[in-house]
């Protein structure tokens, strides 16, 4: 295929690594090179063929890069990464503290806009595609109530808040829906349920030698923000059985939608959209590869600032033609 969509890639964890290998799977697109904030003789390539540098460099590229994906944290690589690539290029990223989606929307916004550039923010399933099925589901039901469940599956906030405590060597959390509650709202029983009802935190955790496991255990359950609101519970496992049994990073979730139709309201129905994944990164970086080919289409077609799941068409994601989407999927 001629004209293939040329992409970058800043950050090489293990969202970018997911990234790379997303690309491969697209025959539309070719990667044409990694910034990295290492070393980059350290910088270890999954497959060869593709330029590493400095992310110093990216300016030198704006020339042979359609579209750069930033692979950044959303604490703080992406609040500075975000418009600082908006300048140069079209760019897709996954920021994802819901709090503050406005104004880095705004800061993205307002430089994309200034440099004929666009930038798809907050792409990823939450937000992203789930945030797409909560606003769905609303629009076709506004009589009705919303709720979205994460996991099975595997919290990196919460693991690294585990890790942070003294005497943990090692550990990871899990974050499971209640599946009682799960039930009462697919029989239209449309509950009010407190955080403790709707996710339990199911947490492994290696000890240092010697240390008090009563006293992590307290301290886990009863720490703000991250436990204490929650039924959790606590295994001590050895590292063997950590790195064996828990070096993977699952995790999905559901948002459904309960609502009435009727005049007297006495029809129920559910919408539901449901993920259930192997790896987080993986499939976080699959969307962001999809909507790498949506930014670059709005792009020529003179649309420029930031967007989100709720401004772009369904169909610029697909490497189908308009027409090839109406005949095999409509």
């Amino acid at each position: 295929m001629t004209n293939k969509i040329r992409v970058g890639i800043v950050g090489y964890g293990n969202l970018g690594k997911g990234v790379h290998s997303a690309i491969k799977q697209n025959p539309d697109m070719e990667l044409v090179a990694i910034f990295t904030r290492r070393d980059v003789a350290a910088v270890k390539v999954a497959a060869g063929g593709v330029e590493v540098l400095n992310v110093a460099e990216a300016g030198q590229y704006t020339n042979k890069i359609d579209v750069m994906i930033l692979c950044g944290g959303s604490a703080t690589d992406l609040p500075e990464q975000g418009p600082f690539f908006a300048k140069m290029y079209n760019t897709v990223d996954s920021f994802d503290t819901h709090a503050k989606i406005p104004e880095y929307f705004a800061a993205v916004d307002q430089v994309a806009k200034a440099s004929g550039k666009t930038s798809a923010i907050s792409i990823g399933w939450d937000p992203g595609l789930f945030s797409m099925n909560r606003m769905l589901a609303g629009a076709i039901l506004p009589e009705g109530k919303e709720y979205t469940f994460w996991g099975p599956g595997v919290s990196q906030g919460h693991s690294d808040a585990i890790r942070r405590i003294p005497g943990v060597k090692g550990g990871i959390q899990y974050t499971i829906p209640v599946n009682e509650a799960i039930e009462r709202i697919r029989k239209s029983e449309n509950p009010d349920l407190s955080t403790r009802e709707k996710h339990l935190r199911d947490c492994y955790v290696v000890a240092e030698e010697g240390a008090d496991q009563e006293q992590i255990a307290e301290k886990i359950k009863t720490m703000p923000n991250y436990f204490s609101d929650y039924d959790t519970k606590v295994t001590f496992i050895t590292e063997t059985e950590l790195k064996q049994n828990h070096s993977r990073m699952p995790h999905g979730g559901f948002v459904i939608r309960s609502g009435k139709t009727g005049w007297n309201k006495e029809n129920n129905h559910i919408i539901e959209f449901s993920l259930k994944l192997d790896s987080n990164p993986e499939f976080t970086s699959s969307v962001l590869v999809a909507y790498a080919r949506a930014v670059y289409r709005l792009n020529q077609e003179g649309q420029t600032g930031a967007k989100t799941v709720f401004d772009i068409p369904l169909g610029y994601l697909s490497s189908k033609s308009p027409e090839d989407l109406r005949r095999e999927l409509l």
